[in-house]
C-alpha cells in the first residue's frame, strides 16, 4: 500500500520501520518540528524524523494542520492509507478523509480504557494488571474510533514505563503490519468501542513525579515505575533533588516523609517505601547503599 506515516517519538519509529520493512511504499513521514534539546539547546530531530531521513523517506514537519494549504499538500500525496502513532497533532476532517482507506491509529491501551496522551504511564499508576495495543480507525474524537485489531499483554510487577513502552512498541509494529495486510485484502472489520469502561490518560505533568509521602507506599512504588524513565519520581534532601528509579513498598509506620532506618526506608501515609536505586543530579544511577556511602540519611531524617 502507499502509506503516509504520522508520528514523532521512538514508539512511532518502531512502527515506521516495520511498515517499510514489510514492503509498503511510505510516500511521506509527518513528524513534530525539530525542538531545542540538551544543554546546548540544539535543534533535535524526532526519532521518526531521523529514521525517515536514514531511509530516504520525505519528511514534513508542519507546526499545525489547520491550513487549507496543508490539507492540499497531504491530499496530493495520493495515499492509500495514513498510519498515525503518537504524532502529537489533531488531524482535521480534510486530512482524515484524504487517504482512500482513511487513517488508522496505533494506540497503546485496550480501548476504551486510557484514551489520551499517556496510556502507558497511567496504566502502571492505576495498578492495572494488563494493557495492550489497539489498531483503530480514526475519527475526530479523542481515540473514539472503532477498533480493527487488539492484543493484550500483562503488566509485570517490576514493569516500568520504559520497559512497557518497548514491549508495546514492538506489539504495535507487528499489529499494524497485520492490519495493513487485512485492510488491503478487505478482510478486517472494525468494531465500535463499548460505551462503558472509558477512562482518560491525561498528559503527565512534571510535578506529579514528586513523591507525596502522605500517599500509600504501594501507590508511590507504582509512581516510581510509572515515571521511569520520564520524568523520574523524586524527593528532595537538603535542597537537592534525588530521583528514585526503583523502590518497593514495605511494612512500616511513622510520620510521612520520615526515614525509618539508615537505608532509605521512608514512612508513607500507609506503609513505607524503600528506595533501591537513586540518582543525583548530573550523576549516574546508583544502588541505595552506594548512594548512602556518600550521603548519609539517618533514621529520623525528614525528606521533603
Amino acid at each position: 500500500m502507499r502509506v503516509v506515516f504520522m508520528g514523532t517519538p521512538a514508539f512511532a519509529a518502531t512502527a515506521l520501520a516495520a511498515i517499510a520493512d514489510a514492503g509498503h511504499e511510505v510516500a511521506c513521514a509527518y513528524s513534530q518540528p525539530p525542538r531545542p534539546a540538551g544543554r546546548g539547546h540544539r535543534e533535535t530531530l524526532s526519532e521518526v524524523h531521523e529514521l525517515a531521513v536514514a531511509r530516504g523517506i520525505p519528511v514534513r514537519t508542519p507546526a499545525r494542520l489547520r491550513d487549507p494549504a496543508e490539507h492540499a499538500a497531504f491530499a496530493a500525496l495520493d495515499a492509500d492509507i495514513a498510519v498515525v502513532a503518537a504524532y502529537g497533532l489533531i488531524l482535521p476532517r480534510p486530512v482524515l478523509d484524504a487517504p482512500r482507506h482513511g487513517c488508522i491509529n496505533i494506540h497503546a491501551s485496550l480501548l476504551p480504557r486510557w484514551r489520551g496522551a499517556a496510556p502507558i504511564q497511567r496504566a502502571i499508576l492505576a495498578g492495572d494488571h494488563e494493557t495492550g495495543v489497539c489498531i483503530m480507525r480514526m475519527e475526530e474524537g479523542l481515540d473514539t474510533g472503532p477498533v480493527l485489531m487488539r492484543e493484550a499483554i500483562a503488566i509485570g510487577e517490576e514493569a516500568t514505563a520504559g520497559t512497557l513502552h518497548d514491549a508495546l512498541a514492538a506489539l504495535g509494529a507487528r499489529l499494524v503490519v497485520d492490519a495493513l495486510r487485512g485492510i488491503a485484502a478487505g478482510t478486517l472489520r472494525a468494531e465500535p468501542q463499548p460505551d462503558v469502561g472509558i477512562t482518560y490518560a491525561s498528559k503527565i505533568a512534571k510535578d506529579e513525579a514528586r513523591l507525596a509521602w502522605a500517599r500509600p507506599a504501594a501507590e508511590l512504588a507504582r509512581a516510581v515505575r510509572g515515571f521511569n524513565p520520564f520524568p523520574g519520581a523524586f524527593f528532595e534532601l537538603g535542597g537537592e533533588r534525588i530521583r528514585v528509579l526503583a523502590a518497593r513498598a514495605e511494612p512500616g509506620s511513622g510520620a510521612p516523609g520520615t526515614a525509618l532506618d539508615d537505608a532509605l526506608l521512608v514512612a508513607c501515609g500507609e506503609g513505607a517505601l524503600r528506595a533501591l536505586v537513586v540518582q543525583r543530579a548530573g550523576r549516574g544511577a546508583m544502588k541505595a547503599p552506594d548512594f548512602l556511602r556518600g550521603r548519609a540519611v539517618p533514621a529520623g531524617t525528614t525528606l521533603s
